[in-house]
């Protein structure tokens, strides 16, 4: 595939961006150029766009295919695997926002949890720490449930409703 310096571009900043939302470089990278190309690419052709080993490519496919941002399809004639992203924004968003929850939010939630538990045996872990943990928790929770609540609701309607933003608060009084 041949990039145009605005795709180069494109690709080169989502790779940048992956890695201070702690994903690798090269994950980033190719989800970039899966999302961008009209048609799907084999892991050969990836490696050669850009500039990437060929083990690197399986393995960051890997990453890519287990949170279900990348899936693979094939070309009649070629029986090697190709792969392609989603292209709907709203899917791959949410995607990204459930797998976050599912590997960062809720093993937090149960950590936070066991620990309650165990505080409250424990006499010498002072009163305001046992709090500050009970309010963690309790604001994880929120988020969390709040999240389930939102993943509900038609695209459409969440599109309007982030559309609004801080227009929310006249309509429900300040």
């Amino acid at each position: 595939m041949k990039l145009t310096p605005i795709m180069e571009k494109y690709i080169l900043h989502w790779g940048e961006m992956g890695t201070r939302w702690g994903v690798n470089r090269t994950v980033a990278q190719i989800h970039a150029l899966l999302y961008l190309s009209p048609k799907p690419l084999n892991a050969e052709e990836i490696s050669e766009t850009l500039g990437v080993a060929r083990s690197n490519v399986s393995t960051s496919l890997k990453e890519l295919m287990s949170w279900g941002l990348v899936k693979v399809s094939h070309v009649l004639g070629d029986r090697r695997d190709h792969f392609e992203s989603m292209k709907d924004l709203w899917e791959i968003f949410t995607r990204v926002v459930e797998e976050r929850k599912k590997r960062e939010i809720d093993p937090t939630l149960t950590l936070l949890r066991q620990c309650e538990l165990e505080a409250a045996e424990d006499t010498r872990t002072p009163e305001e720490i046992k709090q500050r943990i009970n309010r963690m928790r309790e604001f994880l929770e929120t988020l969390s449930g709040w999240y389930e609540q939102m993943s509900t609701v038609p695209k459409p309607t969440l599109a309007k409703l982030m559309k609004l933003g801080g227009k929310v608060t006249k309509i429900l009084g300040k």
